[in-house]
């Protein structure tokens, strides 16, 4: 099965970047409010499972928020 690779027009190119943009943006604004979320429930809890998970879920969070950032940036840059 030979796959054929379309080729976009300027145009379009310019369109699906800037869709993969506000795609990223999206995705980094609900990824704040997690870590948000996550943050006080951090916190207001004072059980050590409970603390753990959110120190686990933190960093899941950032680490995602970092890859998303990284992204819209070499975005910017490919502009």
């Amino acid at each position: 099965m030979a796959q054929t690779v379309r080729k976009l027009s300027p145009r379009q190119a310019v369109r699906a970047q800037e869709e993969e943009r506000r795609e990223l943006m999206r995705s980094l604004s609900h990824t704040r409010a997690l870590l948000n979320q996550a943050y006080g429930g951090f916190n207001t809890t004072s059980d050590g499972d409970l603390i753990e998970s959110f120190v686990f879920e933190i960093n899941s969070l950032q680490a995602r928020y970092n890859y998303l950032l990284r992204r819209v940036k070499e975005l910017e840059g490919a502009s």
